[in-house]
């Protein structure tokens, strides 16, 4: 039993049990705020079913199906609860592909449906009257390639999952499964039906940022059979994710579970978080964080702190500045800490402040500015696709190459390499297989050494060439030698991040893992540091799914923004209000945030007025000298 199985039970805790334990089962959607154990209750839960109903899954043939978000979830919650041949932990995307994995029929349907939806948007764009003549060429050969996919389709004998995909040779991507599985289960009732035998209970982490379909489709397969139970575990005023599903929809008989407790965030800081979430949800947190003191549990006051400072020149200088009147203000010489280990964070809203200082500026304005959201947002963790390549595989294959590390090499290799799959090795002499990928290994390290002048072009060229790893298909229009616009989200970001040197990947690494005091502000959410430095500068950012300034009232709403508040749809304070929620409720001892304006007597005008800091607590330039 872990800490926090045994933990003591919250209220949310024993409403969960409830749900659990009626006969049938009810299916719940719980809203638990930051920092009030939410993952906890999700294990208690766990643990609870395989205590009380353990034996009789057992007997039946049944798992506990647990959904979380990342790898890194995946194993703490396993590590928690053990590793049962009861329990079905994983990613969402593996748990999807579990699912319709033995639909062979099924899959291929959806390919063939999918590939001629893929044509049919070529050739509307084939048809617009502005599309070049060189695009034109590049679509009718984009839309022969396909119908040659289609064509294939029925040779397929088994499709598989990967990170990117090869419909011709029967490999499904990420997005492919996010809509392949949803689609099924809602046109099949027997795959339903089939879900609900084999997972009568089906717990979801981080509910907020499923995908919406995927939520849809359990909710689908709960209505069908109310003997079994979904719970969702999650708070919509953590969405920060645009793809997320945020609050998910009560279905009838279902019930709704709050968790208010916050064990994380002192007095300061839970006061703040209140007053950004009050707008919102209403949902008021309490308790706070507590410690010990002579056998005596207290809380834990901390501090809160608001800077207002020109947009000038001086940021980085005025920064240190901060961290330096933190140290005299609460005595914690750690503030100036750039090591890990010391706990201080520096969040900024976008890659670019940290980008410049560590070493990746032009990698970060090419898959930020003006790019789609799915690679802007995709640079807090690596996950948007141009670089995945990369952080999934090929950084740690150089790594271990360099330091003469075959095993890593080869299971790399083995894991992602066309060459070594066995129909392919089938009929072959394996050795001169080896010796030439050991020479396109050596290239590969040659090309991303220290100083190097290669391009990441001229790397994924090479990759592609000698078949190191599958590239994901959206490579494809872009590692030509006279690439066209094809009309896909983000080409000219795409272009300019092969155009980036190999270098700056490596900086890029050391920012993802987390080697400088540096974070954004959407990679932290689901951490906590005792300090925590809030950087809001809209102009550096440039961000415009996002702006602190209209949400703390010094820059005006737009008339598209106005129009989105009056109808109460999806607006930018919305968004910005989740992501300084999210920010904030970090800390577990301090919390500063400096805000970067072009006008600071009427930003600290507009700023007070909204009442999410103490008055005395918001500073000027004045209280640094």
């Amino acid at each position: 039993m872990t800490n926090r199985i045994g933990s003591p039970d919250t209220q949310a805790d024993l409403d969960v049990r409830a749900c659990l334990d009626r006969v049938p089962p009810r299916s719940f959607v719980m809203v638990a705020g930051a920092g009030s154990g939410k993952t906890t209750s999700l294990i208690k839960a766990i643990a609870h079913l395989a205590d009380t109903r353990g034996l009789a899954l057992r007997r039946a043939g049944q798992k506990i199906a647990c959904v979380t978000y990342t790898e890194v979830a995946v194993g703490e919650i396993s590590a928690d609860v053990g590793v049962s041949p009861l329990f079905h932990i994983s990613t969402i995307h593996s748990f999807l592909w579990s699912i319709i994995r033995p639909f062979h029929l099924d899959i291929a349907t959806w390919v063939a449906t999918r590939i001629e939806e893929k044509i049919a948007e070529r050739r509307v764009h084939y048809e617009r009257p502005r599309t070049q003549a060189k695009t034109k060429a590049r679509l009718e050969q984009e839309i022969a390639d396909l119908a040659v996919e289609l064509t294939a389709i029925s040779e397929v004998k088994k499709f598989v999952y990967g990170a990117g995909s090869s419909y011709a040779e029967g490999i499904l991507g990420h997005d492919d499964i996010l809509k392949l599985t949803p689609a099924c289960v809602a046109a099949h009732p027997l795959l339903r039906q089939l879900v609900a035998k084999r997972y009568p209970y089906i717990l979801v982490d981080e509910s907020q940022d499923t995908n919406p379909e995927v939520v849809e489709a359990l909710r689908h397969i709960a209505g069908d059979h109310p003997n079994m139970c979904v719970g969702f575990f999650g708070d919509p005023m953590q969405k920060i994710y645009m793809s997320g599903a945020g609050a998910v929809p009560l279905s009838d008989g279902w019930a709704e579970i709050t968790k208010p407790e916050n064990f994380r965030c002192p007095t300061s800081v839970l006061a703040v978080i209140n007053a950004v979430r009050s707008p919102s949800d209403g949902l008021e947190q309490v308790r706070g964080r507590t410690i010990t003191v002579d056998g005596i549990e207290r809380p834990v006051a901390g501090t809160a702190n608001l800077f207002i400072l020109p947009t000038d020149g001086e940021r980085s200088a005025r920064l240190n500045a901060v961290r330096q009147w933190l140290v005299a203000e609460t005595g914690d010489e750690l503030w100036l800490s750039d090591v890990r280990d010391s706990d201080v964070r520096l969040l900024v809203l976008v890659h670019r402040m940290a980008a410049n200082r560590l070493g990746f500026p032009n990698l970060y304005a090419a898959l930020n500015d003006r790019a789609p959201s799915s690679l802007s947002e995709g640079l807090s963790d690596g996950a948007a696709w141009p670089l995945r390549p990369f952080v999934q595989n090929l950084l740690s294959l150089v790594v271990a190459a360099r330091a003469g590390d075959q095993f890593t090499v080869i299971s790399i290799l083995r894991s992602e390499c066309p060459k070594l799959e066995p129909a392919r090795l089938r009929g072959q002499a394996t050795p001169p297989v080896l010796a030439a990928l050991q020479q396109a290994v050596d290239r590969l390290v040659a090309l991303m050494e220290a100083g190097s002048q290669a391009t990441i072009r001229d790397v994924l060229t090479h990759v592609r060439d000698n078949e190191l790893l599958r590239l994901d298909d959206r490579f494809a229009v872009h590692l030509v030698a006279d690439p066209a616009d094809d009309g896909s989200s983000g080409f000219e970001n795409v272009q300019a991040y092969l155009a980036c040197r190999v270098d700056e990947l490596w900086a890029y690494q050391r920012y993802l893992m987390e080697e400088s005091p540096f974070a954004t502000h959407h990679g932290v959410k689901g951490a906590q540091f005792e300090r925590v430095l809030v950087v809001v500068d809209d102009e550096e950012a440039g961000f415009r799914q996002y702006s602190y300034g209209k949400y703390l009232g010094y820059v005006p709403l737009s008339d598209k923004d106005e129009a989105n508040v009056a109808a109460g749809e999806e607006s930018v304070l919305d968004r910005t209000r989740r992501l300084f929620y999210v920010c904030c409720s970090r800390a577990m001892k301090d919390l500063a945030v400096v805000v970067f304006v072009p006008d600071v007597e009427s930003a600290r005008t507009a700023i007070i007025e909204q009442k999410l800091f103490p008055e005395g607590v918001i500073r000027g330039v004045e209280h640094l000298n």
